[in-house]
């Protein structure tokens, strides 16, 4: 009889044990998450308080604790945006609010309590104008196979994000300024610090990464004195890492920065005159808090009117949380000392950067690295204009920055690891013809290459993206993209300029870079990355 009850206990505990599987209980609550296959997923986690109110323009405050058990299942709203209509990164149908501040996370549906999973945190890109920690092309379910913890999270966008005025700067003298986006980063990070081992993570070994304004965001948090010990490990995808690539204008001071000379309270107070709010007071910040959202959204513009003074700052120089550029950071070896991956893509855009409409104007900004560069770009003087401002905007803008960053992390003692992407979807090949775009990265970095070319996917473009997937889980894992059968993705080092490029045809070549003297006499051309 009393084997007989062991017996019972035992299934007991099995079927208890089985309901809980997909619940979690973490310092705020009790979450219920949802389980497809051998993946659990936990959605809209609130990682601090809604930013309303007297919190619009204020550092993350504390999230409430919930009673009960809170639903898992379902994403929370995007941040309030415009939303623009880029493959894989439209939000257009898609519930937005100022009470955005979410965590999702996926792992693999056996993990426990204890397991110590690498766990990695998606930043998205968009310009800090739009993105969403929720959008397809970003899922975890990949990485959740290959033994990773995958968070992707939510932060302020736009005005939202980055706003300063002279009010705001005097009030909570004790909190950083300006960058909320950016505080809102830091405050996910911390939450993933103190809640993933709940999940099976390890807060030890997390590796942060993003693309594009995400990509420039690892750069800030790989600089700023308020991130330190967040992180262990850092990826860089098309984020730049030279001065002028959304790298902060001065909080207060006017014309003390080449690339940003309109300060960020100056344009905050543009700003606030342009809904037809005078003075600088407190007054006057509570009125602009009490703006509807679609005020501060204002249609995205970012000048009060075609030729008016600009009325949307972007990340600020505050002096806290951004105390300096990440170039200067990196000159002078002030950034956090870890492992790093960092690239570009091989034909990133094809305008928006460089001012010049000639071959002549074009190769004149290279400054005295002007020979270097005609001998680099064009040594037969038989490439077409357009094709040389996109290989020059992809340099000046990504690849010597990439370059730059990497040879930064290695005069630190830390190890990198450079790539190119230059693979174009088999589907896409007729109307890329000059190679990988802007973020196009992307979907074979998660293997989200379904949901993004659907019946046009082949199975060269499915190789791809499981390559790349997983040499991104390995650097997870362990610092090294590398493991056996896995083509060798070389270290980075000043001399030889070691990286693996992702080639047209699907494979992955590791060596010396090939386009090294182009990038030698971009970082002649020195001046500014982006016109003003």
């Amino acid at each position: 009889m009393k084997r007989f009850a062991s017996v019972l206990l035992a299934c007991a505990s099995f079927f208890v044990g089985s309901a809980n599987a997909q619940s979690v209980s973490i310092s705020s609550g009790t979450l219920q998450g949802t389980t497809a296959g051998d993946v659990t997923s936990f959605k809209g986690i609130p990682y601090a308080a809604a930013p309303l109110g007297v919190n619009r323009w204020r550092a993350p405050q504390p999230v409430l604790a919930w009673r009960g058990v809170r639903d898992a299942s379902r994403f929370g709203a995007d941040c309030a945006q415009v939303a623009v209509p880029i493959p894989g990164m439209d939000t257009s149908a898609t519930q937005k609010s100022e009470d955005c501040l979410f965590v999702n996370v996926w792992r693999p549906a056996n993990a426990v309590r204890g397991a110590q999973l690498p766990v990695m945190v998606w930043i998205y890109g968009g310009a800090f104008l739009f993105g969403s920690g929720s959008l397809p092309s970003y899922s975890g379910e990949q990485f959740a196979k290959q033994g990773v913890i995958l968070v992707t999270l939510n932060y302020r966008l736009g005005r939202f994000g980055f706003f300063a005025f002279p009010a705001l700067s005097k009030e909570h003298p004790d909190e950083p300024k300006g960058n909320y986006a950016y505080m809102d980063q830091i405050a996910a990070l911390k939450w993933v610090k103190n809640n993933i081992a709940a999940f099976g993570g390890d807060s030890g070994n997390v590796t942060i990464f993003g693309e594009s304004a995400g990509g420039v965001s690892v750069h800030t948090l790989l600089t700023s004195p308020l991130s330190r010990g967040q992180f262990q490990k850092a990826i860089i995808e098309s984020g730049g890492g030279r001065d002028g690539i959304l790298t902060g204008r001065p909080i207060r001071a006017d014309n003390a920065d080449r690339n940003y000379p309109v300060s960020a309270e100056t344009i905050g107070v543009n700003f606030a005159r342009s809904h037809g709010i005078a003075g600088v007071d407190a007054a006057a910040l509570a009125r602009l808090r009490a703006l509807p959202l679609n005020e501060i959204l204002d249609g995205g513009q970012v000048t009060a009117g075609p030729g008016g003074p600009p009325i949307y700052s972007g990340p600020i120089l505050d002096g806290r949380l951004v105390a300096e550029t990440a170039e200067s950071a990196y000159k002078a070896g002030r950034q956090m000392r870890v492992p790093l991956m960092i690239g570009s893509n091989s034909a990133e855009v094809n305008s928006g950067f460089l001012r010049a409409r000639s071959k002549e104007e074009l190769f004149a900004e290279f400054g005295k690295g002007k020979d270097q560069a005609i001998a680099a770009y064009d040594p037969e003087g038989t490439t077409d204009f357009a094709t040389l401002v996109t290989m020059a905007t992809t340099d000046r803008v990504w690849a010597e920055p990439a370059r730059f960053t990497a040879n930064a992390v290695v005069a630190k003692g830390a190890p990198a690891y450079v790539y190119r992407f230059s693979y174009v979807a088999d589907s896409m090949r007729e109307r890329l013809p000059g190679g990988a775009p802007h973020a196009s990265e992307i979907e074979f970095v998660f293997d989200t290459v379904g949901g993004r070319y659907g019946t046009a996917l082949t199975a060269k473009d499915q190789a791809v993206a499981r390559m790349m997937n997983t040499y991104w889980a390995n650097f997870a894992k362990t610092g090294d993209p590398n493991r056996s059968g896995l083509p060798n993705w070389p270290r980075h080092n000043s001399n030889t300029n070691g990286l693996l490029d992702f080639q047209p045809d699907g494979s992955a070549v590791g060596g010396p870079d090939p386009r090294k003297a182009r990038l030698d006499a971009t970082e002649q051309a020195g001046g500014k990355a982006i016109p003003h």
